[in-house]
């Protein structure tokens, strides 16, 4: 079954399983360093950490079979492992999907 979610204005189709989450990555636009020098994107080797939740998966079984439900929500903008995810295209879009083990916190 697939699951339609609106993020901002965004549609995807997708619907993680178990204990997985979507992440858009959040837009990494140009900075500067503290001298004042702009530092471009494709300069940056660095993956984004951070991102915006846009699907979750209904959660994971635990031992009693009893099912445990994801702990964020869409919407949620977290903080997660660096390189705990895989990335997947989807109309031309970046995203990650996380497992929730590797959200480190939700950003308020």
């Amino acid at each position: 079954m697939k699951k339609d979610t609106k993020t901002k204005g965004e549609k995807i189709t997708i619907q993680p399983l178990g204990d997985r989450v979507v992440v858009r990555p959040e837009d990494s636009a140009d900075e500067k360093s503290p001298s004042g020098i702009i530092i471009p994107d494709t300069a940056r080797k660095e993956k984004p950490e951070r991102g915006i939740v846009v699907a979750i998966g209904p959660g994971k079984r635990g031992d009693d079979n009893e099912l445990i439900p994801v702990s964020v929500k869409v919407g949620d903008t977290v903080m997660f492992s660096k390189y705990g995810f895989d990335e997947v295209k989807i109309d031309d879009k970046d995203y990650y999907i996380v497992a929730e083990s590797n959200i480190l916190a939700i950003i308020k």
